[in-house]
């Protein structure tokens, strides 16, 4: 078994016992209304949610007010977990829109799939899949959201090549993420554990610039979340990265 394939089987290992356990911990995260509000979350965006969707919330920060959604848009979720901005993001589509979240365990996509359908959405999917092969044809989505989950993957040259591939003419990434404030060893990269906790994972902000232009994005900004982010000890801190497909 590879380095990629032990990481990737360790990540899927720890979501998906989270998703049976909701009171597991979390990567980076969440587990209240309070900590959601000191991610960026308003009280009246989660005050309606189900406790489910916001007992299974982690992440870096709040990409749907981040990225700006627009009415009639088509917004794809990379390892949407619970559902949280999936369920935030159907709010900004609205009916002409459409909101999908890919995670690569099904405990999780269930967990969702029981929460949208708890509000009665009717813009929402959820599907199975890895976000290096996302499973959606080419130029389908206009926005791209994620939040602390590509940290997580082994492979983020393929995740940006996917994103790219699926992003219409003009479509934006809107990714809240773990940053590293300085390249991991690769002793530290072999340990499994640390990548299951968003931080041996992550890359620099300027590996992050590097890797979107490589493979086409334009404008791209990565930007320190105000509210300070990281988490001591670890060597990570939060930002927002957004890009636009040309």
């Amino acid at each position: 078994m590879t380095q990629e394939q032990t990481i990737e089987n360790a990540v899927r290992d720890r979501y998906g016992a989270r998703a049976k356990n909701l009171d597991s911990a979390s990567c980076c995260g969440p587990s209240n209304v309070d900590d959601l509000l000191s991610h960026g979350y308003s009280r009246e965006e989660v005050g309606p949610l189900p406790e489910s969707a916001i007992v299974m919330a982690a992440g870096s920060g709040n990409p749907t007010a981040l990225g700006m959604i627009r009415t009639g848009e088509t917004v794809l979720d990379l390892g949407s977990g619970g559902g949280i901005d999936v369920l935030l993001a159907s709010k900004r589509v609205g009916m002409q829109g459409k909101v999908i979240g890919l995670d690569m365990t099904k405990e999780m996509v269930q967990r969702a799939s029981d929460s949208a359908q708890k509000l009665g959405l009717q813009n929402v999917e959820f599907k199975l899949g890895e976000i290096e092969e996302i499973p959606l044809e080419g130029e389908s989505v206009d926005v791209i959201m994620s939040n602390c989950v590509i940290c997580l993957s082994p492979d983020k040259k393929h995740v940006f090549q996917e994103m790219f591939r699926v992003l219409r003419r003009n479509g934006r990434l809107a990714i809240a993420d773990e940053v590293a404030l300085k390249p991991f060893s690769n002793e530290e990269k072999a340990d499994a554990d640390k990548w299951c906790s968003c931080s041996s994972g992550a890359i620099t902000g300027l590996e992050y610039v590097r890797g979107l232009e490589e493979v086409g994005f334009m404008d791209v900004l990565v930007k320190p979340l105000e509210r300070g982010g990281g988490y001591a000890g670890t060597g990570v801190l939060s930002a927002f990265v957004s890009a636009t497909k040309p």
